[in-house]
């Protein structure tokens, strides 16, 4: 079934009514019409199964017929990337909203390829929000991932509230599992460095914030895998990867 993600005042009791580019998602790509059944979510961690009743150019309207509470990560999981060339900062968002991630922080560290940080901010946001969207829909997941906006890595590593993971490849002995063991974080923030990793500078900044470095093994990840293999095995230690 179908999933979007609409703004929670289009839900009106038992009645729905979608408006915008999702009419012409549901009308004109997918060719829905009067009787068939979609899933709505307003962001609260509730799923709304709707059975449509009208499908106009301008609005599509349906009633709830029935409605179920949709469980996230116990965990939060935050992943800070640094921005990275091309569309790979996309595939982190894509990926790390299907596994479970609850944020992503992108960072500018010393070693990015990127053109200037405005420019970054203002073209870029409104696709990173579509493909969270999207992927969150795709995935099941009840809530939006949040998306802060692009912050300096001094910022970042002062903003993170929680346990704070630094991938970083000068790092030898201290694994993931060891910086995880015996201990219950509400929250994991995973910072991930660009291409070229962090500098020394920046790891000496990070520790000075409190972040703990550590190594994700002996083979060296591309920047856009690691937050992903570290968000994973989190997950995997602490029973989000079993069966509900």
């Amino acid at each position: 079934m179908h999933r979007f993600f609409i703004p929670a005042e289009w839900i009106d009791q038992d009645g729905v009514v979608i408006q915008g580019n999702q009419v012409h998602q549901i009308r004109d790509v997918l060719r829905l019409g009067q009787g068939e059944r979609i899933i709505v979510l307003d962001n609260s961690g509730w799923e709304y199964e709707v059975e449509l009743k009208e499908v106009k150019r301008g609005w599509v309207k349906g009633v709830v017929v029935g409605r179920r509470l949709i469980e996230e990560p116990r965990i939060k999981v935050i992943i800070y990337q640094a921005l990275l060339k091309g569309d790979k900062f996309e595939v982190v968002l894509q990926k790390g909203v299907e596994l479970g991630v609850m944020g992503f922080v992108p960072m500018l560290c010393e070693r990015c390829v990127v053109g200037h940080l405005k420019d970054v901010s203002t073209r870029k946001s409104g696709r990173w929000q579509r493909i969270i969207a999207e992927a969150a829909e795709q995935s099941g997941r009840g809530r939006l991932p949040s998306l802060m906006p692009v912050l300096l890595f001094p910022q970042a590593c002062e903003s993170a509230e929680g346990l704070s993971l630094l991938a970083w490849e000068g790092e030898e002995a201290m694994g993931l599992r060891p910086a995880l063991a015996g201990k219950s974080p509400l929250t994991v923030n995973i910072f991930i460095g660009p291409e070229g990793g962090f500098s020394p500078a920046e790891v000496e900044i990070a520790r000075s914030c409190g972040l703990v470095p550590i190594t994700l093994g002996r083979r060296v990840l591309r920047a856009e895998t690691a937050g992903l293999v570290a968000a994973t095995a989190v997950f995997y230690e602490f029973g989000e990867l079993d069966p509900a």
